[in-house]
């Protein structure tokens, strides 16, 4: 029978261990912990294995309340229910044990149809509640994103017929989301919540939507307008609330409504000279006057069929000189404020929004039967080769297959990376692409390719590919593409190869820039203790753990300043680098404070003087010297936490004996560090 999810006991009495164990381990995997400090440790590594976790309350060392305190601490506490147990049996014990997350409460002696069903039913309600959970964000994630492809579909139709930049639809985007997140920085008078944030990015978008009514050609006429062309124009504002309000109708949702304020009144000013309503300050709903400065600014440093664009520091100036009509002071100080580095991050945000593939196709379907200039297709071409250039700047071998056409398309950058063209015709008897793949390696992807379904649609596996006459392991990502949801018709595949050397350097990379202290690139305290932690465990060997301090630091930054100051830390590293061997732990405790942990046979105290005596050193025109507290394993106890408190003694033992020297832990400093005055620290 297979067992059904792992559970750990927490108990620091092996016998009721071994009891619980009896009863649940037909069904579920075991593992156990003697204590708390051993329970978090399991969590630490397995919290996203453990389906469950049955914890005593009384346990030395920790308690079964402060695993609890450690779970809410980490966020475990909501994806792994908590049963307590415990022959204690007060109200008070009880309510803690709720009040910190635990789903339910059994008392010893254990009764074991009792265990049992607690355990299958808590077991099983946090499963539904996950599936439960899981289907919600996915419906949620499903409409925000169909809303999104929608409003994108729609916008881009209105552009393309306007014959604007293919990129206007996402600038108001950025630009709106800009101006709001500097609005909320700045101003307390409008606080918008991040979902409202979010719709009225959504629906910027949808500003010009009425255009889609105006004549082509008052949309596309090169000249100047007349009275009676822009009076039509005009319309297009009222037209766009119009489709909003018939939208309203069939369905009452807030991002219609916002919709509806920016396509009626993104042509208002702050002085009541716009159009179409005439409306003054404040009656103009926030999102639209953020639409209405994103749309001129963008208007003003883009190319038009009237006109060449500005250049940002001209529009800069017309807009705030109020050459372009009358805004919000607020926005005018948001515009402010962002305009140094506007033009920068409007190109480089732009970037990452143009590679909706989908949405592209469904606009080109949409705008099909109707009359495409060759503007339009141009635009598409452009689209095309932006989308190449940012597939360039990803790292990754991306590729798009075609059953229909038997075409196999390759990124620009992947092409080059494996020495193949970007389009390889019939592939699977390509003798280029089989110089790259082996025949078993193509087998298994296609095979993993055929046994997708529409529940499980990406398939991926490691394989050794021959670049360039190296052999490289990389990590393949690919899915199938099905005529509408029928699973045996695929006509086509998307997917992409990562190098799994590369990758694995860049998170070693990242891993060891995150244990390193930056100033000197020794180990940083959270790295050392938890190699401390773990060199502990070998309870056969002599440590000491000592605690440097640097004399007099503080006259160095004060008479020379804090980049010299830093030159000294440096310094300091260096020289303490060199007294250590492979197996020892050398860490920036913090400020001028280092760490030295070591193993040691013979007379420690030879090895420290040595140590010491090396940092008597002149560094430029600063002498440096140190203090320093010893701490030993076994004498001065066992465990990190304890070694550290008792170094610390020691070293300010060190220090208040007369600095530059050392000082080994001994229970006369036992309350040294308790009884400092203020004006001792």
């Amino acid at each position: 029978m297979k067992r059904q999810g792992l559970i750990l006991i927490v108990d620091d009495t092996e016998m009721n261990r071994s009891m619980l164990a009896d009863m649940l381990s037909e069904d579920y995997m075991i593992v156990e912990a003697a204590d708390g400090e051993e329970a978090l440790a399991i969590l630490c590594g397995r919290h996203d294995e453990i389906s469950l976790v049955l914890l005593d309350i009384v346990m030395p060392k920790m308690d079964g309340f402060e695993v609890l305190a450690h779970m809410n601490k980490k966020g475990w506490i909501g994806r792994i229910p908590v049963i307590t147990i415990s022959a204690e049996t007060a109200s008070t014990y009880i309510d803690h044990a709720y009040d910190l997350g635990a789903t339910d409460y059994i008392s010893r002696p254990f009764d074991e149809k009792t265990v049992q069903r607690r355990v299958r039913n808590t077991i099983m309600l946090y499963s539904k509640q996950k599936a439960l959970e899981g289907m919600v964000a996915e419906q949620i994630v499903e409409k925000e994103r169909n809303n999104f492809l929608m409003v994108e579909i729609l916008s881009n139709i209105v552009e393309f017929r306007n014959g604007e930049s293919g990129l206007h639809v996402l600038h108001i985007r950025t630009l709106t989301e800009i101006f709001l997140r500097k609005l909320q920085e700045i101003s307390p008078f409008y606080t918008l919540s991040p979902t409202r944030m979010a719709l009225i990015i959504n629906a910027s978008a949808l500003h010009d939507v009425g255009k889609i009514s105006i004549p082509e050609e008052i949309l596309n006429k090169p000249g100047k307008l007349t009275q009676e062309e822009f009076e039509v124009m005009k319309t297009h504002s009222a037209l766009g609330a119009q489709i909003m309000e018939d939208a309203l109708q069939r369905h009452r949702e807030d991002l219609i409504q916002i919709a509806y304020n920016i396509c009626r009144w993104h042509h208002e000013r702050w002085d009541g000279r716009g159009y179409p309503d005439g409306l003054k300050g404040d009656d103009i709903p926030i999102e639209a006057q953020v639409v209405a400065l994103a749309d001129v600014y963008d208007a003003l440093t883009s190319v038009r069929v009237y006109k060449n664009a500005y250049s940002h520091e001209t529009a800069m100036h017309m807009i705030l000189n109020g050459e372009c009509g009358a805004f919000n002071p607020l926005l005018l100080e948001c515009l402010r404020q962002v305009g140094p580095t506007l033009a920068e991050e409007l190109t480089l945000r732009s970037l990452s929004g143009v590679s909706e593939e989908n949405i592209r196709e469904l606009s080109s379907q949409a705008l099909a039967g109707s009359n495409i200039s060759n503007r339009t297709l141009t635009l598409f071409e452009q689209e095309r080769i932006k989308y190449q250039f940012f597939a360039s700047m990803s790292n990754e071998i991306q590729f798009e297959y075609n059953y229909q056409s038997d075409l196999l398309a390759i990124s620009d950058w992947g092409a080059k990376k494996l020495g193949l063209n970007t389009l390889i015709q019939r592939p699977q008897s390509s003798q280029e692409l089989a110089q790259v793949f082996s025949r078993e390696d193509l087998r298994d992807f296609q095979r993993r390719l055929l046994a997708a379904t529409p529940e499980n649609p990406i398939a991926s596996n490691s394989y050794c590919l021959n670049v360039m006459g190296r052999k490289r392991w990389y990590k393949a990502v690919y899915r199938p593409l099905w005529e509408g949801d029928e699973t045996c018709n695929i006509v086509g595949v998307i997917g992409k190869f990562v190098d799994d050397h590369e990758e694995q350097m860049r998170l070693e990379h990242l891993k060891r820039m995150a244990e390193q202290d930056s100033l000197t690139k020794l180990n940083n305290h959270e790295s050392a203790g938890r190699q401390i932690r773990q060199a502990l465990t070998d309870k056969d060997k002599r440590y000491a753990i000592m605690l440097f301090d640097l004399d007099n630091f503080k006259e160095a930054n004060d008479r020379y300043g804090h980049m010299f100051g830093d030159q000294v830390l440096k310094h300091a590293a260096e020289l303490l680098r060199k007294n250590v061997r492979e197996s020892d732990i050398a860490a920036r405790v913090g400020g001028d404070e280092f760490l030295l942990f070591m193993a040691y046979t013979g007379d420690i105290e030879s090895l420290i003087r040595r140590i010491f005596t090396s940092f008597h050193v002149k560094f430029q025109s600063f002498f440096i010297e140190v203090s320093i507290g010893i701490a030993l394993v076994p004498e001065n106890g066992s465990d990190y936490e304890t070694l550290f408190h008792a170094a610390d003694q020691a070293l300010y033992a060190a220090k208040k004996n007369g600095k530059n020297r050392y000082c080994f832990y001994d229970d006369s400093m036992r309350d040294l560090l308790s009884v400092l005055s203020p004006t001792d620290c």
